[in-house]
């Protein structure tokens, strides 16, 4: 089709921080160019229609969350063509009844048609070999055990990495969660129990909902010197009771973001 939309996606060759006692171990990592959130997405939504107003956008993006919500809360499995979501169940059955201490219920989401479609046919761009290497490649959760970025409220996590050790006297830099409805979390230097080039350690407050948040990680550490201007790092993380993408993230992670700045 001659209208067909032709992906391309940048990635470059990093070192990987899994395996940190083979330098010759090399990973490729993407390159991220930022996040996109609700509105990003009306936004680009308008540019490819125009004669859409973007208050129908807005709503017809808010109607499809509440009648996903709907279906998948009704026990239904919904493929959207870009997800796949179906609920499902966690825990061990204490008695006959149900424990919410015990027992939960989550939402797994994988891959649909249409998003792996468009991978199959993405032109895949190596750059190169990373310079600065900045990364945050995977992740411990000391509640669980977990892996991949999933975390738990009241708890230690534990990020991978390089080049992560929050350090400056900018005011930016820290430790922030960001939730779905833009809501921040600061993860102040209290919290914070390690922090190292390849290790940061840091406390998710109680209180924190369970969810789908940004970790947003903002430092001017460049190793032997400091960054005039912070670099942002960004990573999804998902904390409680909430199930990510069926392809995991791992070995290595996602260079940049995660976004960097």
């Amino acid at each position: 089709m001659a209208n067909e939309i032709k992906y391309q996606i940048n990635v470059e060759i990093a070192d990987n921080t899994v395996t940190k006692d083979n330098p010759n171990d090399k990973i490729f990592v993407v390159v991220s160019t930022g996040s996109a959130d609700k509105e990003r997405i009306v936004q680009e939504m308008h540019k490819l229609n125009p004669g859409l107003e973007i208050e129908t956008l807005r709503l017809v993006q808010d109607l499809q969350n509440r009648v996903m919500i709907n279906l998948i809360m009704a026990g239904m499995s919904v493929n959207n063509g870009l997800v796949v979501a179906s609920p499902g169940c966690k825990g061990l059955v204490h008695g006959s009844a149900w424990d919410p201490n015990y027992n939960k219920i989550y939402v797994n989401f994988q891959q649909g048609k249409e998003i792996r479609e468009a991978i199959s046919k993405a032109l895949i761009n190596v750059r190169g070999k990373k310079v600065d290497s900045v990364m945050i490649s995977s992740s411990l959760d000391a509640a669980t055990n977990r892996e991949e970025f999933m975390a738990t409220a009241g708890s230690n996590f534990t990020l991978y990495g390089k080049n992560i050790k929050i350090a400056g006297e900018d005011p930016s830099v820290g430790i922030v969660l960001v939730d779905e409805d833009g809501t921040e979390t600061q993860i102040n230097g209290g919290l914070i129990g390690v922090n190292q080039p390849s290790k940061l350690v840091f406390f998710i407050p109680a209180d924190v909902a369970d969810g789908v948040y940004t970790l947003r990680l903002t430092t001017q550490y460049a190793g032997s010197q400091m960054l005039k201007t912070p670099r942002v790092m960004e990573q999804t993380i998902y904390i409680g009771e909430v199930t990510q993408p069926d392809e995991p993230v791992g070995g290595g992670g996602d260079e940049d973001g995660p976004e960097v700045q």
